[in-house]
């Protein structure tokens, strides 16, 4: 006979799979690292759940402790930050109080801290979310990345940002096409590049930026730990191509004006120049 914890269990795995959080009580079960044959003697009232896998559970799908074990309150609290497991990697995730997953930004300023501290909801609490009412984003994990240094351009300049959509780990070697420009992400740095994918024949990626100055260099990929698909480009307005063009030629017209005055006055000082020295070489 299952006990009341393991009912109400029950209950929220049975919706969770109605609202189609996860495809099917398998995948719910490799998820939390548990046997897909034992979760089903646990749905089958014949054994109970542990606390083990009430506690992934509870982590990973933000299942309510006081309904689980009191039976009080909503069965998820649908928490600001969680994490969730895409494939066999875990990604720390933000969703406002629909459950609707919100796109978090990360500036120039955090950037330096954010492969350390991809699995701590403080640190992602702290951080600007937003959406996007393009439809492209209305599934999966998506990132954005201030974009700082000119290693891109002229593909991405200083103050664009980029929104990307998260790869999973284990599909890396044939997700990540050459040539595209993804976020990379190591554990000191975050790096917007074009990629050459090399995981499979020897274990990196190949770096490389638009901007010629740069020299392309490999990164092993046991050193990288996210890989974010770069969709979008945010950049700042700009003025229209015609005020462009007229404040580029007044520019130009300024600077022929400051050369001709230039080289009037120094006309008039060569010429000032020369009488002293005919006046010196008089009195010699």
């Amino acid at each position: 006979m299952s006990s009341v914890v393991t009912n109400r269990f029950i209950h929220c795995h049975n919706a969770l799979i109605k609202e189609r959080k996860v495809r099917s009580s398998r995948q719910f079960a490799l998820s939390l690292d548990y046997l897909p044959q034992s979760l089903s003697e646990i749905l089958k009232g014949r054994r109970d759940v542990t606390i083990e896998v009430l506690r992934k559970a509870v982590a990973l799908y933000s299942i309510n402790p006081n309904y689980i074990f009191g039976g009080s309150g909503a069965m998820f609290t649908y928490e600001e930050v969680n994490q969730q497991k895409e494939g066999g990697q875990i990604v720390t995730i933000v969703t406002d109080s629909n459950d609707e997953e919100r796109i978090v930004y990360v500036p120039v300023s955090a950037q330096a801290g954010y492969g350390g501290q991809l699995h701590d909801p403080i640190y992602f609490k702290e951080l600007p979310t937003f959406c996007l009412p393009d439809f492209r984003f209305k599934s999966g994990t998506h990132r954005c990345f201030d974009i700082s240094g000119d290693s891109m351009e002229p593909t991405l300049y200083t103050g664009d940002k980029v929104v990307c959509s998260f790869l999973e780990k284990e599909n890396w070697e044939v997700s990540v096409k050459d040539n595209f420009v993804y976020v990379i992400v190591t554990k000191g740095d975050v790096l917007v590049k074009r990629i050459g994918n090399k995981i499979k024949e020897s274990g990196v990626v190949e770096l490389f930026s638009d901007n010629s100055f740069y020299k392309p260099y490999p990164v092993n990929i046991t050193d990288v730990l996210e890989i974010w698909f770069v969709k979008v480009k945010i950049s700042p307005f700009m003025p229209s191509p015609t005020n462009m063009r007229n404040a580029l030629h007044e520019e130009v017209d300024n600077m022929n004006s400051t050369i001709a005055d230039q080289s009037v006055l120094i006309k008039n000082l060569n010429g000032t120049i020369e009488k002293l020295l005919k006046q010196n070489r008089a009195r010699i």
